[in-house]
């Protein structure tokens, strides 16, 4: 059975959300990602600037998929592609849509990230399956990722 293990707590900090209209896939947004920081027992640095790309389904579920780099405190740098699940209720979406904070236990919100980079101190992201679980804050979502032992 597979477990679990604490790999790294990343802070993505965002900007304002760009709001495509619907189409022909669905709702389409974009969040810029301006920054942050990430930390956990094999690896530490800052986040790179990058994008989360939204579609808002009919049922108000949003696929995400956000594309950003991490620079690790010895300079390596990890390219970070990461597909994510959130949905809660419609009254709970409102709230967090509005900036409001909500429980992250009445938000679904898990990710599946990939890593590339070419340091070998970091190969190990590339060889092992992560998963993540987040929670959106006003100008931050803050996602704890665990590798799969």
């Amino acid at each position: 059975m597979p477990e679990l293990e604490f790999a790294f707590i990343t802070h993505v900090d965002v900007s304002n959300i760009i709001d495509f209209g619907e189409t022909v896939r669905g709702h389409r947004r974009v969040v810029p990602i301006v920054g942050g920081t990430f930390e956990g027992p094999r690896i530490k640095g800052k986040v790179l600037p990058g994008a989360d790309w939204q579609i808002v389904r009919p049922d108000g579920t949003l696929e995400l998929e956000a594309r950003y780099a991490l620079e690790t405190d010895d300079g390596a740098l990890i390219s970070m592609v990461n597909r994510c699940i959130r949905r809660a209720s419609p009254e709970v979406m409102a709230r967090l849509n509005a900036g409001e904070a909500v429980d992250p236990s009445e938000v679904y919100f898990r990710t599946t990230p990939t890593f590339e980079t070419a340091h070998p101190d970091y190969q190990w992201l590339m060889n092992s399956l992560f998963i993540g679980s987040g929670e959106r804050r006003k100008a931050q979502v803050v996602i704890t990722f665990y590798e799969v032992l």
